[in-house]
């Protein structure tokens, strides 16, 4: 049985983050003087409560992380991940307008993951289906990223991936592959 996804991909708006940054943000972002994110106008922005969490948890199992978006807004969701702390988790970054299953393909094409090996995460369920077509494990996100929802993620993965596509497993960060009796 496959036990940690090839590559975890997320959505940005309303996954990552409580807005589509095209329409409900003002683009360029900047950093405050208490570290928050603010838009243009000097409203503030900002993650869901839990994403870092999900994030290093991802980190400190090892499992590789990507993002995909659909928005037109390219510019302002890479400043954001940038601002946010969020892009150096992401192996890589697939943000453009179209249809999320050519974002799967660019992935798959660059990271050499099969697309039964990808968990990915979507607050819109047009994009689930579209993926879930490729052989992707998709779960929908009604409310933001939790890490209640990376357990149920990773725990259809573990029970949709056939065991002759599962990538070797990795140990958590900090264990060693042997143990000494």
């Amino acid at each position: 049985m496959c036990h940690l996804p090839g590559l975890v991909v997320f959505d940005l708006d309303y996954t990552l983050w409580p807005f589509w940054v095209d329409t409900h943000v003002d683009p360029p972002f900047q950093r405050g003087r208490a570290g928050s994110v603010l838009d243009a106008r000097s409203h503030p922005v900002r993650l869901y409560a839990e994403v870092l969490a999900v994030l290093e948890q991802l980190q400190d199992l090892g499992v590789p992380m990507a993002a995909a978006s659909r928005t037109g807004e390219t510019r302002g969701a890479t400043q954001l991940l940038e601002l946010f702390g969020v892009r150096h988790f992401l192996r890589q970054v697939e943000i453009y307008p179209g249809g999320k299953s050519a974002h799967f393909h660019r992935l798959q094409q660059d990271t050499g993951v099969p697309f039964a090996q990808m968990l990915f995460f979507d607050d819109e369920e047009r994009n689930i289906r579209d993926v879930s077509k490729l052989g992707v494990t998709c779960v929908l996100v009604p409310d933001g990223m939790t890490q209640a929802l990376l357990t149920q993620g990773l725990e259809a993965f573990t029970r949709s991936c056939p065991p002759h596509q599962c990538p070797p497993q990795r140990p958590p960060k900090g264990q060693n592959k042997l143990q000494s009796d």
